[in-house]
């Protein structure tokens, strides 16, 4: 047990004695329900630091399986707080109405619950201003005694699942691949093979997969702007046309058994257009459950007692479309005599604001939730709005589905250019400018702190020290994303660069960070995969660092050298700058023209604030991406 009393949760023992006393705890009160759901969460941000950890795999599951059970818990506890609320809808309804429509929120949840008590057929929707959610229903659902909830949940139980779905299907699709590949190598071994292939033959596919992979990444060199348009227009990555998934795997596994520096692996995309893909986009602003449900019975007077009917049957999911909804569609068959409108063209709508706590760099997207197949889907959603102006977004669904809010991960990308700059002695700001909004992190010891011109509603990000980890998903929860993984580069269009070299560069730039600034060459786009070109020159002093005190660097895995020209010329030329000579780092032609506090400076230079530059520089690999 902790020392504020809660359990903790890396105990077996323990976390499930609380799991079981708060399941059967008869407490359903909202506002005691809500202050153990606040709890339960920093158990799981506990068991999420844990995992973080990279325990043994037995160790692991434990975890996965303790978090999965919490979070079933919550959703548990909640309809259990909700259906109380129904049971008592009659003593709480709204005189001007004659429903009763309630609003119960903390940090981490927001509840909003309406009863249709008086059923007017006249009824189209309800707004709770406070929050900013509203639906509209159909006519059929005015003068039915039902219940509607909207839960908005900060966190986020349900994406989770359609990772790990996507990841399994990932691995199965490599797993075949690599099993066709070994039976075949099987197979020449075993002369089952007709003919042998000779050098030549081999020299000519090696050429072959060279040739495919390089036009591959031709085809990814695009412009800016035509990749955003490219992206907005569709909610789903598509393979080109004509190339099948599995020969787009099948290319890239081989082009990667003769390429020496393979690029990440293809990540799997569904067959089905609808599904997202959780490497393209990213839920923000957690998940919105929007449910429709039975009414629990009420209670009534009768001489001077009061009667209720007690059910064990719990929360109900009313069904919509109903059964004979759904028979009606598929036969067209009207809703009466005197409509031309079948149940199927009745949809629910939906209004969202924003919520505070994200950055939303485009508009957003909506996408739902498929139970069955567990992932998120952008199809059944119609009639979608968006006002940028009140920060709302208004659409229809035809049916009621948990949702959420999408944005492209990798909106904010290729960067335009960036620069690293110290501050003095273990510190630094690394400054990016995206394609969207500008970001820079100020660096002082292992802490990072968030500056951005979009300060709204980014309260709790701005100014405050994190570590890198911690910065790092917290930017990406609150929209702001410059960090990649190993899919990035089939989302953005990149300069191709030497993995190794481009990791070497990093590390040395870190270790000089306390007195060199480095910046952004436009150059380095134009030079090959195993080059890399930058800015840099020695910075003692606080502030913008001088046009003319840049100089340009050409570096390689053996050779690097700093060049005669500046950044601003029209032509690229290799000659050495008057003076130098070739090194075989970057460090030390760095050191070789650095004053003694320099130097000073950098042999003074603290570990952790060298790791936490560095690991900024490998998250972005802005030497890449920009």
């Amino acid at each position: 047990m902790l020392c504020d009393g809660s359990p903790d949760p890396s105990v077996q023992p323990e976390i499930n004695t609380y799991i079981s006393l708060w399941r059967d705890d008869s407490e359903n009160q909202i506002q005691k329900v809500l202050e153990e759901c606040a709890l339960t969460l920093e158990l799981e941000k506990e068991l999420d630091f844990l995992l973080g950890d990279g325990p043994e795999p037995s160790i692991a599951e434990q975890y996965q399986e303790t978090l999965l059970s919490l979070q079933n818990l919550i959703h548990y506890k909640l309809n259990q707080a909700t259906e109380e609320l129904l049971k008592f809808a009659n003593y709480n309804s709204d005189i001007d109405t004659g429903n009763m429509q309630t609003v119960v929120k903390d940090n981490n949840i927001t509840l909003c619950l309406w009863a249709n008590l008086n059923k007017n057929p006249r009824f189209k929707g309800y707004k709770f201003e406070e929050v900013g959610l509203g639906f509209e229903l159909p006519k059929p659902l005015a003068v039915i005694e039902v219940a509607v909830r909207i839960l908005h949940t900060r966190y986020d139980h349900l994406s989770h699942h359609s990772e790990r779905e996507q990841l399994q299907k990932r691995r199965s699709m490599m797993e075949a691949i690599l099993t066709q590949n070994t039976e075949s190598s099987a197979a020449v071994h075993n002369g089952k093979m007709e003919g042998e292939r000779d050098e030549s033959e081999s020299s000519k596919q090696v050429e072959e997969c060279h040739s495919v992979r390089s036009e591959s990444r031709k085809r990814s060199a695009v412009s800016v702007i035509s990749a955003k348009e490219g992206r907005k227009s569709s909610s789903v990555k598509l393979l080109e046309e004509g190339e099948s998934q599995m020969e787009e795997i099948t290319t890239t596994l081989e082009s990667d058994q003769h390429d020496p520096y393979p690029s990440p692996a293809e990540p799997v995309t569904d067959t089905d257009v609808h599904i997202v893909d959780l490497q393209q986009f990213t839920p923000l602003g957690g998940v919105f459950y929007f449910d429709l449900f039975h009414m629990p019975p009420q209670s009534r007077t009768v001489k001077g007692w009061e009667m209720r009917e007690l059910l064990d049957t719990g929360l109900q999911v009313f069904p919509y479309p109903t059964e004979q909804s759904r028979i009606q569609s598929s036969t067209s068959v009207k809703l009466d005599e005197h409509s031309n409108t079948t149940v199927a063209s009745l949809p629910v709508g939906v209004t969202v604001a924003l919520p505070h706590s994200v950055l939303f760099l485009e508009d957003p997207q909506v996408a739902r939730w498929d139970p069955i197949g567990q992932h998120w889907r952008t199809d059944c959603i119609s009639e979608t709005s968006y006002d940028a102006e009140s920060r709302t977004i208004s659409f229809q669904m035809t049916a009621f589905y948990a949702f959420t809010l999408l944005q492209e991960t990798y909106a904010n990308m290729p960067f335009q250019s960036w620069e690293l700059r110290p501050l003095g002695q273990d510190s630094a700001l690394f400054t990016i400018t995206g394609a969207l909004i500008e970001v820079s992190i100020t660096v002082k010891g292992k802490q990072c702190m968030l500056h951005t011109e979009e300060t709204k509603d980014l309260d709790h990000l701005l100014g405050k020290w994190m570590s890198p980890s911690e910065l790092q998903k917290a930017m990406r929860k609150a929209g702001i994303n410059i960090f990649v993984n190993e899919y990035s580069d089939k989302y953005v269009s990149i300069n191709l660069k030497d993995p190794l070299i481009e990791h070497a560069v990093y590390e040395q730039m870190a270790l000089m960070s306390s007195a060199v600034a480095f910046s952004w060459s436009r150059w380095n786009a134009q030079c090959r995969q195993e080059h890399l070109v930058l800015q840099a020159c020695e910075q003692m002093e606080v502030g913008p660092v001088a046009e003319e005190a840049w100089s340009l660097y050409l570096l390689g895995a053996q050779r690097n050298q700093h060049l005669k020209m500046k950044e601003q010329e029209d032509s690229f030329s290799p000659e050495l700058a008057e003076g130098s000579e070739f090194h075989s780092t970057f460090l030390h032609m760095l050191r070789q023209d650095m004053s003694t506090e320099g130097q000073a400076r950098v042999r003074q230079s603290h570990h952790l604030y060298i790791d936490t530059v560095q690991r900024l520089l490998c998250a972005t690999r802005v030497l890449t991406y920009s």
